[in-house]
């Protein structure tokens, strides 16, 4: 009985992947954009650190409560899937 399925030939590509392809030859990868700051990412990865813990910080502790609450209700309300 032959094989019905098949090993896709390197030369073959889906068409999503021509696509995919295509577009990143036109507009260029993001390799061709340049690369980042280094002192920049530092600067935003210190940030980002910072900024959460400084909200909550601020945050009344009823406030806080609330904001939880909140995500609770929202994460419980979702329906599973099966």
């Amino acid at each position: 009985m032959p094989k019905r399925s098949r090993k896709q030939k390197a030369s073959e590509e889906d068409s999503n992947q021509l696509a995919y392809r295509i577009v990143q030859e036109a507009v260029g990868t993001p390799a061709d954009l340049g690369s980042k700051n280094p002192a920049a990412v530092a600067l935003g990865a210190l940030g980002g650190l910072k900024g959460g813990r400084a909200r909550a910080d601020r945050l009344s502790p009823k406030r806080r409560s609330e904001i939880a609450r909140k995500a609770a209700v929202a994460r419980w309300s979702r329906q599973r899937r099966t």
